[in-house]
């Protein structure tokens, strides 16, 4: 057996011909070049893999040259390698200061890297790309800087944006500290180089915007008091640096015009508090890409003047996932969000008032194309692929996974018992003297994970459900349970790492040979042909497992950066999984034949 990485499913994959990196200060990063695509697609499986950072990744740019990313962390460390090929060699990892990085700018010669952020020695490191030695001194600041841009034309410029409301001008290369700049009145959040270089812009909380001369940083515009109605966080510069674009925190993107100062367009993105408008990138010439604080991304022709598309995906750790019988992946996360992502890549959001956080199970009907889900707020949902419907009912404790049967029945496995619902209505509820901890079904049978590392069988006769046998070779809590496609066969992971593999028919153990993780099993599941299990752990890594040879198995590490908690076979031979690092990832496999 063998595999090889398939395609991504995430929000910012629609972009196709650009790379958008999202940093912790919600700023977007884009390189729009066709030369340079391909080297994104390979950045992309780079990060895809989890390799990059053991700490949270805050903000990734690209080299003018295209050749280079650099990539920095939540701990102050940066990691800057060789994005040609498929082998992405590590040209240098170094700490620029012990603390969070909020951004990083490269110089136009691809050779020097300014990394700005909330450091407790400094705030701001400049230094070689390929040898990590002082390219200048970053100085001036008091409190921590949110931003930094770098002038790609000699002479060489670089400004930074902190919250002690001032930006600081430098000029190098190497960098040294020319000059402040005090025109904003509140926390500076974002500053900007126009890629001719010949003017930067300046945003902050004081919903302020300044135009400024690139070569001497002196004052060219003030566009007046209350630009937009509340933060401006971002600032964007077309291709041509003729137009640039702000996003606000009052749900607006406007768009100036660089030479009269005056705005051009203006569009009001959503109502609520989470449709903010916190970064902002240029997808081509013509397309703004602007991030919601929900995560959405709304790209906006600037030609119709219309929102061309809005980009969604999991925005929080996927947390539960079902497949329905058209291929469709629908997955729920942590924060209460259920997305439905298609075979062709094509990723929604599920309409409708769904759940308030973490969704513990999803699961399809085997007669109708109604789909039903559980969450930590309580509840029970139905929902379609147009949106969640009317139907909501209260568990009586919290809900720990969820299962469809025959019949149209729905288990939903609680901390305290087994609850059974039938068209939107509860018929049985059976209290257990075990706590429950996941939840399986298949026709009429019904196998219930515990915390006493048992697993119990039950049938369900249409009114209430029947114990019928307890199977107890699992060392460790049931954390998750699949039946093979014909029922025959019972996998059990625990939390020990130990994947069990019982017969339902003879209620007896069949191999106990599966053991190749590290960490808890957060998800099982058959190959549609019944002859392998595939499994995803809390160590970051998924296995195939053969059910005819045991001791064969297929490896596929760091599958999911923080942990699998997802894993769904797409059709025979690809498998898509997701996890903490909330990434939708494909992977095609090898079976023998």
């Amino acid at each position: 057996m063998s595999f090889k990485r398939g395609k991504p499913y995430e929000c910012t994959k629609s972009c196709v011909v650009t790379q958008v990196i999202i940093s912790s200060r919600y700023h977007l990063s884009c390189k729009s070049s066709n030369r340079t695509r391909k080297r994104h697609q390979a950045l992309e499986q780079r990060q895809q893999a989890g390799l990059c950072h053991i700490q949270p990744t805050t903000v990734a740019s690209i080299s003018p040259s295209g050749y280079y990313c650099a990539s920095a962390d939540v701990a102050g460390n940066v990691r800057v390698w060789d994005i040609v090929g498929e082998e992405n060699v590590l040209k240098l990892e170094t700490r620029a200061f012990a603390g969070k990085i909020n951004d990083l700018s490269w110089d136009g010669e691809s050779k020097r890297i300014i990394a700005v952020g909330d450091g407790r020695e400094r705030f701001g490191h400049a230094f070689m790309f390929d040898t990590g030695s002082s390219a200048g001194e970053i100085s001036g600041h008091s409190k921590a800087i949110n931003a930094v841009s770098l002038r790609h034309q000699r002479p060489f410029r670089a400004v930074t944006a902190s919250d002690d409301t001032q930006i600081m001008f430098y000029q190098g290369a190497p960098y040294k500290y020319e000059k402040t700049i005090r025109t904003h009145t509140k926390f500076v959040q974002d500053v900007r180089y126009a890629p001719s270089g010949d003017l930067f812009v300046s945003v902050g909380s004081d919903a302020r915007v300044f135009v400024y001369d690139g070569k001497t940083g002196d004052v060219v515009a003030d566009l007046g008091e209350n630009v937009h109605n509340g933060t401006i966080f971002a600032a964007g510069w077309s291709s041509d640096s003729k137009h640039f674009a702000t996003s606000s925190a009052d749900k607006t993107v406007k768009l100036f015009d660089a030479a009269t100062q005056k705005v051009v367009n203006s569009w009001t993105i959503g109502s609520g508090l989470l449709d903010q408008q916190c970064g902002n990138t240029w997808v081509g010439e013509h397309e703004i890409a602007s991030l919601s604080l929900n995560g959405n991304i709304n790209v906006i022709d600037k030609r119709s003047g219309e929102i061309a598309r809005v980009l969604y995906g999991p925005t929080k750790g996927v947390t539960a996932s079902t497949i329905d019988s058209s291929g469709t992946i629908f997955a729920g996360s942590f924060d209460g969000r259920v997305v439905s992502v298609t075979a062709n890549g094509t990723v929604e959001p599920i309409a409708g008032s769904g759940h308030i956080n973490h969704v513990s199970g999803i699961t399809a009907s085997l007669s109708t194309s109604k789909l039903y889900s559980v969450a930590y707020d309580d509840t029970f949902r139905e929902f379609a692929s147009t949106g969640f419907s009317a139907t909501s009912l209260s568990t009586t404790a919290q809900p720990k996974g969820i299962a469809s049967g025959e019949r149209g029945a729905v288990f939903v496995a609680t901390l305290s018992g087994i609850e059974a619902i039938v068209e939107g209505r509860k018929v049985s509820n059976l209290p257990v003297t075990y706590v429950p901890s996941s939840i399986a079904a298949t026709g009429v049978t019904v196998a219930v994970g515990g915390e006493d590392n048992g697993v119990y069988l039950y049938s369900w006769d249409g009114s209430k459900l029947i114990q019928s046998t307890k199977l107890d070779s699992n060392r460790g809590v049931v954390s998750s349970l699949a039946f093979s496609p014909d029922g025959a066969l019972l996998a059990a992971g625990d939390s020990s790492g130990k994947l069990m593999l019982y017969s339902v028919t003879e209620t007896k153990l069949v191999t106990s040979r599966w053991a190749g993780h590290s960490g808890r099993i957060n998800a099982v599941v058959f190959h549609p042909g019944g002859k392998h299990v595939a499994s995803g752990s809390l160590d970051t890594n998924i296995f195939v497992w053969s059910v005819e040879k045991p001791l064969r198995k297929l490896s596929i590490p760091n599958a999911g950066m923080g942990g699998v908690n997802m894993v769904q076979w797409i059709g025979e031979n690809t498998i898509a999984s997701a996890g903490a690092d909330a990434s939708i990832r494909t992977w095609e496999v090898v079976l023998p034949s």
